[in-house]
């Protein structure tokens, strides 16, 4: 079977590049993960559906805690389109439209159908 792959676009890959080492670390442990096991297969406590097509990857640290928005494209592709230090209890809505935007940009959007049943 196919693996699956985790990708960055470039602002979400400046983005990543801003957070503390340790939060970094934290991004390709999950990563890690998904690409092995594949999105269908992972769940809390490190990633969670966030609204729609978009799905959260959660980062916490010892000073910081941070997300990573992504979604899941056609050739077994998790397009990550959001990375941010995260300073309240509920995702801001501002960052989930930031990431909406950004994944419309990305393939139109559209989701690979294999995610769902993986």
């Amino acid at each position: 079977m196919a693996r699956w792959t985790v990708e960055v676009i470039p602002a979400a890959e400046r983005e990543l590049k801003v957070l503390p080492d340790e939060l970094q670390g934290k991004f390709l442990h999950v990563a890690g993960i998904l690409e092995e096991f594949g999105p269908g297969r992972v769940g809390l406590p490190h990633v969670r559906p966030l609204e729609g097509k978009l799905w959260e990857m959660r980062l916490a640290g010892r000073d910081a805690i941070a997300r990573a928005i992504y979604f899941a494209a056609s050739g077994r592709r998790l397009v990550v389109v959001r990375v941010f230090v995260k300073k309240s209890q509920k995702t801001p809505r501002r960052e989930i439209a930031l990431a909406a935007r950004r994944m419309k940009e990305q393939d139109g959007g559209q989701q690979d159908p294999q995610a769902a049943s993986q």
